[in-house]
């Protein structure tokens, strides 16, 4: 969405409305099998690790330890949080 500069560039505007409506649909197949709270914790981690390793690997954000620590901790709370699913 940066790349977008407020969706005025055509093809990085594309690129996420495209993106938005995909995580979407994967957020709504994922609620078929998974409680609202398990899917939507998942859904959101997901996205905010996405979003960091974007940010690291292409607009050329700092990865420090601490950084990447809390990252870490992101996925391991992702995965106590599947874990815990009843289902």
């Amino acid at each position: 969405m940066k790349q977008s500069h407020a969706f005025t560039r055509l093809v990085p505007s594309v690129v996420t409305i495209a993106a938005v409506l995909v995580s979407f649909g994967l957020l709504a197949w994922a609620m078929r099998v998974l409680p609202l709270g398990t899917a939507y914790t998942v859904w959101t981690g997901i996205g905010a690790i996405g979003a960091f390793v974007l940010g690291v690997a292409m607009l050329g954000e700092p990865l420090t330890p601490l950084r990447a620590g809390a990252a870490l901790l992101i996925v391991a709370g992702l995965v106590l949080m599947k874990i815990a699913s009843p289902t």
